[in-house]
């Protein structure tokens, strides 16, 4: 199976439109494809149950029939950092249902993109940070770099903390947050130089753009060979 975990420089930076893009490309190369949100906070109650926007996304472009609950096993309804909301809402975040969850998408699809909150060092609770997250699902790991000023600082940082925590960066996503960003094509041709794996594509500013449009923006081809 293919499964990859994608995590950005920041939050607010397209790495929800980028998985549902990166799904879209999947599905269109034959895979039965679902997404993953672990972990959601902001979320809405929706006929009685806490729903996530960017986790019911991941839903709309994934294979159908996915059980949200196994989608997103932490709805947390404060649009906070998880470690707080999950306070608020008197619970703690654990790898056991993650884990539980993956296993039950895994088993039913042929590649599964897990997303991730905010950048890659944003902890889940005070006792586990993402990195331990992704050695527990051994996946490599995606980053969505958001392209505007101090893009370079941040991908290379992120990806050198990804490095550190023993994980492998399997490629990046560049996503246009900004458009009045100057010389983005030089920022670009620095980034591919520079960061230690391929970059995928890169997604036009769009905030309400169409994911199954955006997808013929990444190249996935070897990834579903």
């Amino acid at each position: 199976m293919h499964a990859f975990y994608i995590t950005g420089t920041d939050t607010g930076i397209g790495k929800t439109l980028s998985s549902c893009a990166l799904l879209h490309a999947l599905r269109a190369r034959g895979l039965r494809a679902a997404g993953m949100k672990p972990v959601a906070s902001g979320c809405e109650r929706i006929d009685g149950a806490w729903r996530n926007a960017d986790a019911l996304a991941l839903q709309r472009a994934g294979e159908p029939g996915i059980a949200y609950t196994d989608l997103n096993p932490f709805a947390l309804e404060q649009p906070l950092a998880p470690e707080l909301a999950a306070r608020d809402a008197g619970i703690e975040v654990t790898l056991a249902p993650i884990l539980a969850a993956h296993a039950r998408l895994a088993a039913r699809v042929d590649a599964l993109v897990v997303e991730g909150v905010g950048g890659w060092a944003a902890p889940l609770s005070a006792s586990l940070m993402q990195a331990d997250l992704v050695r527990a699902l051994r996946l490599p790991v995606v980053l969505v770099v958001g392209l505007r000023l101090g893009c370079q600082n941040h991908a290379l940082l992120s990806a050198r903390a990804i490095a550190a925590d023993g994980l492998h960066l399997a490629g990046w996503i560049g996503s246009q947050v900004d458009p009045a960003m100057a010389r983005v094509e030089d920022n670009l041709a620095i980034l591919r130089a520079r960061l230690p794996a391929p970059c995928w594509g890169v997604l036009p500013y769009a905030p309400d753009g169409d994911p199954q449009a955006l997808a013929a923006h990444l190249r996935v081809s070897t990834l579903a060979a």
